[in-house]
């Protein structure tokens, strides 16, 4: 059974930053796909990006191109979320998934919500001054 954890969260100000980590365990699959979501308070889940583990392509959501980076390293079956210029919009719980498939991202968006097969537990990340 896979298991995913995610860690990093915490208290910010804003404009920090804050490095998130997706750690999988147990049964693993040689391609697949990780996605980033959030869920603000009273609000629904939502997307932030996606990687690929077939040619690492990664797709982010409007809301945080250039300050948001996603990084893997697949020795470690780990996928990493960088994120900077934190806002308090950026508030919530940030989870990890993951989907057993070979897209690229290149080509094709992030698998929806209900797409994915595996989640973490969620980190909570606060940005508030």
């Amino acid at each position: 059974q896979l298991q995913l954890v995610e860690s990093g969260g915490g208290l910010v100000q804003p404009g920090g930053s804050l490095n998130l980590t997706c750690a999988a365990s147990g049964v693993t699959r040689d391609y697949y796909a990780v996605g980033w979501f959030r869920q603000a308070p009273g609000k629904e889940r939502e997307g932030v990006a996606c990687i690929s583990s077939n040619d690492g392509s990664i797709r982010y959501e409007d809301s945080v191109k250039g300050r948001f980076t996603v990084s893997r390293d697949r020795n470690k079956n780990t996928v990493y979320l960088q994120m900077t210029s934190l806002k308090p919009e950026d508030t919530g719980v940030y989870y990890c998934a993951r989907i057993a498939t070979d897209l690229s991202f290149l080509i094709y968006p992030c698998p929806r919500e209900f797409e994915y097969d595996y989640w973490g537990q969620g980190t909570q990340v606060t940005v508030s001054s």
